[in-house]
């Protein structure tokens, strides 16, 4: 089943493109058009929100800021009306627009048991652990009163250990993640709470 995403390729767009990107305005756009459902399109806001704001976190520039914010953006763009070439036509159409090729090789990360590339970059390696991780938090958030108000660490540690919530979240993502990026659950999901999106 997990083969079917498989990319079979390691390369993704073209040197010469470095620095090449899209205007945030021009992302929606192509979202607008491609993602009708109003869930995914938050996930995908929201991961790309996670990005930017990891990105300025350790004082890279608006520039980078930007390009980790569109890799989070567009990750699942495809998701929507072509589940069964997931990731396949995302990179195809960045690919297409002369995208930098950190961009779209992040997005061919985002989940390497599933599409075979491995996330070697700290951008790649952030989009994964970000990924499930604040769909699991946010799964969280709306079973909760009070939302992302007050909400602890312990109790989305809690709620991992928990197969039956939200058990189409991957915990074995979770941990792998967390492990490539060096960086350790608990402070994910300390970074997700303190910078979530709010809806």
């Amino acid at each position: 089943m997990e083969s079917i995403y498989l990319l079979n390729r390691q390369e993704f767009g073209s040197e010469s493109n470095l620095g090449q990107v899209m205007t945030l305005e021009e992302a929606m756009e192509l979202l607008s058009l491609w993602v009708k459902n109003d869930k995914l399109l938050f996930h995908m806001k929201q991961v790309g929100h996670l990005m930017k704001a990891y990105a300025a976190s350790k004082g890279y520039d608006e520039s980078m800021q930007h390009m980790w914010h569109l890799a989070g953006l567009l990750h699942d763009a495809d998701w929507d009306q072509w589940p069964d070439q997931h990731c396949r036509k995302i990179i195809e159409e960045l690919e297409s627009r002369n995208i930098d090729p950190r961009i779209i090789r992040a997005i061919a990360c985002h989940g390497p048991r599933y599409f075979g590339v491995e996330p070697v970059t700290e951008m790649e390696k952030m989009l994964y652990a970000f990924d499930e991780l604040s769909g699991f938090v946010h799964a969280y958030s709306l079973m909760r009163p009070q939302g992302y108000e007050g909400m602890e660490v312990s109790g989305v540690k809690k709620r991992l250990k928990d197969k039956t919530f939200a058990a189409q979240v991957s915990r074995e993502d979770i941990a792998d993640a967390s492990e490539r990026a060096g960086i350790p659950v608990e402070d994910l999901i300390k970074f997700v709470i303190a910078n979530q999106l709010r809806a």
